[in-house]
């Protein structure tokens, strides 16, 4: 992916979990998790951690690397499912959730890609996209269920906007991502405001509808000029400037992969 940009995947990190956690199973497998050294609460520095080491294998990794960092994922995600009876039904391990997840990704990816380095056509946008599935399978996701074409992604997503559905409960967490609630005072009161406008404007009107979240043409028209001039200093970087700290995030999954130390 030679439009990743490293700025451009934090900065758009907020929305995209929401984007993902739009999706009833998949929030309440994240809300629920038994996985204490995950939640992004207790332990929002190791959260970021596993989330862009992830994403840098995924995207900078090599096949066996993209295989190992699958089995650490998995390994994490086999307790995290409901109960019987449970009013949401989740698996973490399911591929059609993951796939989810994995479509979030790729539409934000996307998304930051055409707003910081212009719009994508024809093969460069096709690669791009073939490129992004593994942003699936090195979660669970076969093969075979990444859409084949933009076209067939296109309807995946129509389709998966239809499922979109916040209730208080899961709207309490997200607002807390998007306002940086999780993070210590003074700091969550200085960033929450910033963070809250930004990923307003990176998400979708049906994202910001589900949030309840309030758009006018004059914040798009800000948000528009500040990634801009963000994107203007983005595109004289040279590429691995550019792509830190997902670089680095693969650097250091490989120290940990060498000394067998934990990767999720």
């Amino acid at each position: 992916m030679e439009r990743l940009d490293g700025l451009g995947a934090i900065l758009a990190g907020p929305a995209n979990v929401v984007m993902q956690l739009s999706w009833p199973p998949v929030a309440y497998g994240v809300l629920e998790s038994t996985v204490e050294s995950g939640r992004l609460g207790d332990h929002p520095l190791k959260r970021f951690r596993t989330t862009f080491t992830y994403l840098a294998v995924a995207t900078l990794g090599g096949d066996d690397e993209r295989r190992h960092m699958r089995s650490e994922v998995g390994r994490a995600h086999q307790s995290v499912r409901s109960g019987p009876g449970h009013p949401v039904g989740y698996d973490a391990s399911d591929p059609q959730l993951q796939l989810w997840v994995a479509a979030c990704l790729y539409r934000g990816a996307e998304d930051v890609a055409r707003r910081f380095f212009g719009p994508m056509a024809g093969a460069d946008a096709d690669a791009f996209y073939r490129d992004a599935a593994a942003l699936g399978t090195t979660l669970q996701v076969r093969p075979g269920m990444w859409p084949p074409d933009r076209a067939a992604f296109e309807d995946y997503w129509s389709g998966g906007l239809q499922r979109i559905s916040i209730d208080p409960k899961v709207h309490r967490y997200l607002w807390d991502v998007i306002t940086s609630g999780f993070l210590p005072s003074p700091a969550g009161a200085v960033h929450g405001p910033w963070n809250l406008w930004l990923t307003t404007g990176f998400l979708a009107p049906e994202f910001r509808l589900a949030m309840g979240l309030e758009w006018s043409a004059g914040d798009q028209a800000r948000f528009d000029s500040a990634i801009a001039a963000v994107a203007l200093t983005r595109r004289l970087l040279p590429g691995p400037a550019r792509r830190f700290p997902l670089n680095w995030f693969l650097w250091d999954f490989r120290v940990r992969s060498l000394l067998a130390r934990p990767i999720v």
